[in-house]
């Protein structure tokens, strides 16, 4: 869009005095930023409405996309920039004498989401307006998010997200048009109706009202607006009196409270499942209802419509869809099965069995008595089908949707779908190979892969402005609009002033992040330093531990011999392990008691400090990532389905240290096997010990002396303050035999980290291999993912 920054001056404060009945001076930056976002709806709401309308009535197809999580931290900067008027506001402010950056910290992240998951799918909802298509989200409006992660005494201590805060979403519009009911509970049998067909008769069933929420997804500079849209839970009016107390309307109101609640309980998985089936029911019937308004038979409603399930947490929308178009549209079983198929995808995004979901076919039953009847007989059909073809008894017992008491949601919707996709090279060769082999064999021509991408406009132009403004100088500004252009950075690689230039960028970003790590640790961190860094969720397949090993190790050497030659190092850490995860927390506290002991020791001379950044979200993402000069990858080989972090250090100049695992292989193949550190087995060695079973890591610490020393420091009292925690850390490396195979990679983790010391001496090889990291990373655009989606999987035209 087009305006001035005098224009834009007069309508800011138009909307300030309308809003708020004050004056700039007077208004606090949180006033400041509801002005602003108000206005910015002012600007785009008749874009969104037209888009709305052209869709109708063109009759396009539309892609929906199902994910519990979606992760698009704060929306101001984005939506300044997707307009095309980022600048402009930035120049506007500063005229007016306002802090941009301080209005702009007012606005909480949007936490409807945890991790990569969520993430990937908030950069889908920003690729699909931005190439143009037509694709919406489907996710619940969480009141709070995950938690709040706050460190005390290295402990996490887990607080309420209410990121609502005092401005609630300013970017959302309720719509109450398209409220719909959702079933809960109940008793359902079949009865014949007056023309002799089974018709389902649902006995004391809970009904609740789902509200939708819109947020626009604004594509970047080409006037298009797609919608999110989000669910919150609501008691009907007529049944109000089935709530009298306090307790009951807040066992409600917690299917919209959290995202994730604790599963370890019969209630809390319970209601997992409740909130899985609320978004995904209430999203299915309202895009029928907007289907049939067409007036298109529903039988053909795959050539309007693509649902796309994001991992197993909506994997219940093909057997939902079925009991819409059977129970109440009144389709024949064929038919409606046909359609089903032709309409939904899934996307699968791990290999880690505990991760594919499963539900107690009694607790489901109870939960929703006429999905489970409709899943039983999609199971039943599914099994006499392929015995009918003759497939072997036990690829049938493997793959089908209800076994041993449990309802198997990958299964269900791989079935009920016609696409499956890994998010990896890797990781897709791993389904076909291992995870979903035999339905690889019984649908070969369902398997595919969309390697991962990232919003390129996030991580460059509002995470790393003085990066875009160099590169700018450098190539042009057309990269821009076209990440391709990146590759033009290539023809830089043997210009010495081009590489310093780019150096001193990455120094101002490592500054801001020193500001931040002294504000909020006290910690004073030189920026001549090698900025290390693993930011990620907490798990231990992602093997946050290995890092610590190797840190003990250096911690261990300079204590020995304080005049080692080693380039200083600042290992900086972000993670939240998940409320119910034990290990995982007892992580987080050895790299807090670990940092307390480094720090503090004044005969390191510096060389080595341990930085742990609490509540680790995207908007710390946005401030860590660019200045990071390592980027830590180091998963087991074969565990990691693609990630998306590595592809945003790779884009903002760090060199990625990682082992083959996911997207690394392709970030390497990119960027050349001298411009990444690579370590570690691979997959087919870690399988190879699988397979053996000959994997025995006492006999690695009992033979290796190094080895020995470092695990010794978790329980010899090396590291103060965790006794209980480096006891379990110690039992899961040494007498529980090391799951993730941590000590065999050990050695060569510290050879290639050593490797990076050698590396960073040479400042114009290392800025070398950072531009080249930097031009590569255009493969990884989450632009180009979504064409493939869209053309490949959900037949959408731009």
């Amino acid at each position: 869009m087009k305006v001035t920054k005098e224009q834009f001056i007069r309508d800011f404060k138009d909307t300030l005095h309308e809003e708020q009945l004050i004056k700039v001076p007077a208004a606090t930056d949180t006033e400041l930023f509801v002005a602003l976002a108000k206005l910015i709806r002012k600007y785009y709401t008749n874009t969104w409405i037209n888009r709305n309308k052209a869709l109708t009535e063109e009759k396009a197809k539309v892609a929906y996309y199902f994910s519990i999580e979606f992760l698009p931290g704060r929306m101001l900067e984005t939506n300044l920039l997707n307009l095309g008027i980022l600048d402009t506001a930035k120049e506007a402010f500063a005229e007016l004498g306002v802090d941009f950056d301080a209005v702009k910290s007012a606005e909480h992240d949007m936490a409807l989401g945890n991790g990569g998951l969520g993430r990937l799918a908030a950069a889908f909802m920003d690729s699909l307006a931005t190439t143009g298509y037509p694709g919406f989200g489907n996710g619940l409006r969480y009141q709070y998010g995950l938690f709040k992660q706050r460190i005390v005494d290295g402990y996490q201590v887990e607080l309420p997200d209410s990121w609502f805060g005092s401005t609630g979403n300013v970017w959302e519009v309720r719509k109450d048009h398209d409220i719909v009911d959702v079933k809960l509970y109940g008793n359902v049998y079949l009865k014949s109706n007056a023309e002799g067909k089974l018709v389902p008769v649902y006995e004391g069933a809970q009904i609740l009202k789902a509200v939708p929420y819109d947020v626009p997804q604004i594509g970047f500079e080409n006037e298009v607006i797609n919608n999110l849209r989000l669910w919150d839970v609501e008691i009907p009016q007529e049944n109000e009196l089935d709530y009298p107390t306090i307790e009951s309307r807040r066992a409600i109101q917690d299917i919209t409270a959290v995202l994730y609640p604790d599963d370890s309980s019969y209630e809390g998985k319970r209601l997992r499942l409740i909130q899985e089936y609320f978004m995904t029911s209430a999203g299915l019937q309202t895009i029928i209802k907007s289907y049939l308004k067409q007036g298109l038979p529903l039988e053909e409603i795959y050539k309007k419509v693509s649902v796309h399930i994001n991992d197993t947490h909506p994997a219940v929308a093909p057997a939902e869809f079925m009991r819409l178009l059977i129970d109440d549209y009144n389709l024949e079983w064929l038919d409606a099965w046909q359609a089903t198929i032709k309409t939904m995808s899934y996307t699968n995004h791990t290999i880690l069995s505990e991760a594919l979901e499963k539900w107690d076919a009694e607790l489901f039953k109870t939960v929703l008595p006429r999905v489970y009847q409709i899943i039983l007989e999609i199971d039943n059909r599914f099994v006499a089908e392929l015995a009918q073809k003759g497939v072997a008894p036990e690829i049938i017992e493997n793959t089908r949707i209800v076994k041993d008491n449990m309802i198997h949601m990958a299964h269900l919707a791989i079935i009920g779908g016609h696409s499956v996709n890994g998010v990896a090279k890797l990781h897709t060769e791993l389904l076909k190979e291992d995870t979903l082999k035999d339905f690889y064999y019984l649908y070969p021509e369902k398997f595919n892969n969309k390697t991962n991408g990232i919003v390129q406009r996030r991580w460059t132009q509002i995470a790393a402005p003085e990066l875009s403004k160099t590169i700018d100088q450098v190539i042009g500004a057309g990269w821009r609009k076209d990440i391709h252009e990146l590759r033009k950075l290539q023809d830089f690689v043997g210009d010495d002033q081009v590489l310093e230039d780019f150096y001193q960028v990455k120094q101002v970003a490592k500054e801001r992040l020193a500001k931040y790590i002294y504000q909020t640790t006290n910690q004073e961190v030189s920026t001549d330093a090698i900025f290390d860094v693993q930011v990620k969720r907490l798990h231990a397949y992602k093997r946050q531990l290995l890092n610590v090993l190797h840190i003990i190790k250096r911690y261990l050497d300079l204590k020995e011999n304080p005049d080692l030659d080693v380039v200083p190092r600042v290992f900086i850490f972000g993670a939240k392990a998940a409320p119910g995860y034990h290990f995982a927390k007892s992580v987080i506290k050895v790299i807090n008691e670990l940092a307390n002991l480094i720090n503090k020791d004044a005969t390191l001379k510096g060389k080595l400090k341990v930085i742990f950044l609490e509540n680790y979200n995207v908007s710390l993402a946005e401030l860590i990532i660019p200045a990071a000069d390592v980027s830590e990858q180091i998963s087991l080989a074969s565990k990691e389905a693609s990630g998306t972090s590595n592809m945003k250090f790779m884009m903002t100049g760090a060199i990625t240290l990682a082992t083959l695992d996911g997207a690394n292989i392709e970030i390497k193949d990119e960027v050349g096997d001298d411009n990444i550190v690579i370590f570690g087995m691979d997959k087919d060695q870690v399988y190879d010990h699988y397979a053996k079973h000959d994997y025995f890591s006492r006999g690695l610490y009992e033979s290796n002396p190094m080895i020995r020393r470092i695990v010794d420091s978790f329980v010899n009292g090396t590291i103060p303050n965790c006794q209980s925690e480096g006891m379990e850390i110690y039992e899961a490396l040494i007498t529980h035999n090391d799951d993730y195979f941590l000590l065999e990679d050990l050695e060569s983790y510290i050879e290639a980290q050593g490797k990076i010391d050698d590396l960073y001496r040479n400042r114009q090889k290392w800025m070398q291999m950072s531009l080249i990291n930097i031009a590569t990373s255009d493969k990884f655009t989450s632009d180009d993912t979504i064409r493939e989606y869209a053309k490949e999987i959900w037949n959408l035209e731009s």
